[in-house]
């Protein structure tokens, strides 16, 4: 399933739904919707993003996910009975995530301490450093697991799988999510 530039542009500003299940145990947090994503209404869409790739070279999934087409029930069920939950920052779809402003990414950041609070996991892990910096002003936060909590929940921040977050692989991916993963009881 392919999608023309403009088919895409149409998603431009749309939202997706939360997928988090009753007995999630790692909300993981992206930075917003992309257009591939807002286009399927599955999160980290877009074909070649290493998310789910990564989440099963981790063992946090047992078996692949291509969310390229739409998120299947199965599928969406599978990570649901893993206790996988996903949400993002800012709800709105854009191409890139730069487009975001710092005040969208703040509201984003009350908006999921508000989902944590609703969903009790017990990790909750951004996906990319520099949208968490900027959502909470914490110009000093670094990668990894957090000593404060949040919202009750241990803090880790990991990185985007993004592919223009070029310096990453499925497997450092696959590392630093398992690390999370391993907190919250997911293995």
């Amino acid at each position: 399933m392919g999608f023309t530039r403009a088919e895409l542009e149409s998603f431009r500003d749309a939202e997706i739904d939360d997928l988090v299940g009753p007995n999630c145990r790692l909300l993981v947090v992206g930075i917003n919707p992309g257009l591939w994503t807002a286009a399927t209404g599955a999160h980290f869409a877009r074909p070649g993003n290493r998310f789910y790739p990564a989440l099963l070279r981790a063992g946090i999934i047992e078996r692949p996910i291509d969310p390229s087409a739409g998120m299947s029930d199965a599928d969406t069920q599978h990570l649901i009975d893993r206790g996988v939950g996903i949400t993002n920052l800012a709800v709105r779809a854009t191409a890139r995530a730069d487009e975001l402003t710092a005040e969208e990414l703040a509201a984003g950041g009350v908006r999921v301490r508000a989902v944590v609070r609703a969903t009790k996991p017990k990790v909750v892990a951004f996906a990319g450093i520099t949208a968490y910096r900027t959502a909470f002003a914490d110009k000093r936060a670094k990668a990894g697991r957090q000593d404060q909590p949040f919202e009750d929940a241990a803090l880790w921040i990991v990185p985007n799988p993004s592919g223009l977050n070029a310096h990453e692989t499925v497997d450092t991916l696959a590392a630093k999510y398992r690390s999370a993963a391993a907190e919250a009881g997911i293995f």
